[in-house]
């Protein structure tokens, strides 16, 4: 295997590494913090735009490699199809060989080219959603914090409404006790008044 061959082959199984750990059950707050490092980092920037140009070089390959695959084929089976045949088993043990090659080569470029596509979708979707549960957990929080102070708005409202009653109640009661204590001044003065009025009408009629 050629050396650009074995840094793809490198590349493809750091990819499958990296596709582990993002789809690992982290704990939410790990994985936050994980993704964020990743997406927020500046040398995980600059990684990530070394390997979109090194993603460029390994679609190269692929295209060469399927095109040498195509040939061989196409010359394995004109062999096959020629007037004498591969009667030779080198000869036909080289065909296979040049085919093998050719066919590792073009899954391995192509492997290594879609598992990239799914590695920026596989970390595009869950970093939305973990943006999606940070709202979540906002909303829930600002939802339980509103009905909270609902509650508490509720219970001011009463404790005013209770301190106006107990206002009213002593009102009420002190009407009642000065009612009270004019009743009965009223009762001593009339009786007073009777008394008096009594006492001058005994006098006249002597």
């Amino acid at each position: 295997m050629t050396i650009y061959y074995s840094l793809t082959f490198l590349l493809l199984a750091a990819e499958m590494v990296t596709f582990c750990l993002l789809v690992s059950p982290l704990p939410f707050t790990i994985r936050k913090k994980l993704f964020r490092f990743l997406s927020e980092s500046p040398i995980i920037a600059k990684v990530a735009y070394a390997l979109k140009i090194s993603f460029i070089f390994v679609g190269i390959l692929f295209l060469d490699a399927m095109q040498r695959m195509y040939r061989v084929t196409a010359e394995t089976e004109m062999a096959k199809t020629g007037s004498q045949g591969m009667h030779d088993v080198r000869t036909e043990s080289n065909f296979a060989a040049r085919k093998f090659y050719a066919q590792r080569n073009t899954y391995l470029t192509g492997f290594c080219l879609f598992l990239s596509l799914v590695l920026t979708r596989t970390f595009s979707i869950i970093l939305d959603l973990i943006h999606t549960q940070e709202e979540y957990a906002k909303l829930k929080k600002a939802a339980g914090a509103g009905a909270k102070g609902d509650q508490t708005k509720e219970i001011e409202e009463l404790k005013k409404k209770l301190a106006a009653g107990e206002a009213k109640d002593r009102d009420f009661a002190t009407l009642k006790k000065q009612a009270a204590q004019q009743a009965a001044e009223f009762d001593r003065l009339a009786t007073k008044y009777n008394e008096v009025t009594g006492a001058v009408s005994d006098k006249k009629s002597d």
